[in-house]
């Protein structure tokens, strides 16, 4: 009974008690983040109007975009996605050197916290392309990147639910894990590499005003900080989950 019980997975990390100030304050700066994009950041210039006209005191001579205040969650969600994938990266990688079963479950845990974030960057995603340039969708290569990319990760949990063997699916997971992650440079660099009229590149010289990065940022920040919270949160309820069956089997030997 002694040898087993000090194999159980740990339990009650000291990160654990950071995952409710983490959530707090992911939730306050992104609040912040996004009152700031509505009341102290200026609409973006759109598409031009018929001569001029008065709107809010002010006389135009092009639409501001209401919409482009997605960008602000939009990016953020982003951001978070690819670092979530990342760590589930090193992870993979580090299960596969070790044969550590932990590392799979970490891994797995930044898949499923990616795999949120993906799916929410797709949805903002597809509602700035409804918005802003009149479709749902366009195989535009930023948008057809990060569509395999999120294809790629649903192909993760497919694959970790149709196979048996723990140690055969934790080594396959870990390699599509892998190649998720390859995605991401190919996702951030493809407007880069190949240009595109209707998806802009944002990060550049120019590209934001001061306003518009510290509105970012503070979302940035935010929505990375309520990442962490729900993966420690998720992993501290899958170690207690298999602490639970480690002993049920502990006790069902000892029988």
């Amino acid at each position: 009974m002694t040898d087993k019980t000090l194999k159980l997975p740990e339990a009650g990390q000291w990160p654990d008690k950071l995952v409710a100030p983490a959530l707090i304050a992911g939730a306050v700066l992104t609040t912040i983040g996004f009152l700031m994009a509505f009341f102290c950041v200026a609409p973006v210039g759109g598409a031009t109007v018929n001569g001029a006209e008065l709107i809010g005191d002010v006389m135009v001579s092009q639409k501001m975009l209401l919409s482009q205040k997605i960008f602000y969650f939009h990016m953020p969600v982003a951001i978070t996605s690819f670092l979530a994938l990342g760590f589930g990266c090193y992870y993979a990688v580090r299960f596969l050197m070790t044969k550590n079963r932990r590392f799979d479950t970490c891994s797995r845990i930044c898949l499923e916290i990616a795999l949120l974030f993906v799916v929410l960057t797709m949805i903002t995603g597809e509602m700035w392309t409804r918005f802003e340039w009149g479709v749902w969708w366009s195989w535009e290569p930023r948008l057809t990147t990060y569509l395999i990319l999120m294809l790629i990760v649903i192909a993760y949990f497919v694959l970790r639910s149709s196979v048996d063997e723990p140690e055969r699916r934790a080594t396959f997971a870990a390699v599509v894990a892998i190649i998720a992650t390859i995605d991401v440079p190919i996702c951030f660099m493809i407007t880069r590499l190949i240009p595109s009229s209707i998806h802009p590149v944002v990060l550049r010289e120019g590209g934001m005003s001061p306003e518009m990065g510290l509105c970012v940022g503070l979302c940035a920040l935010g929505m990375l900080l309520v990442g962490f919270a729900l993966y420690r949160a998720r992993f501290n309820q899958v170690r207690l989950t298999q602490r639970v069956d480690a002993i049920k089997e502990t006790l069902d030997d000892e029988r």
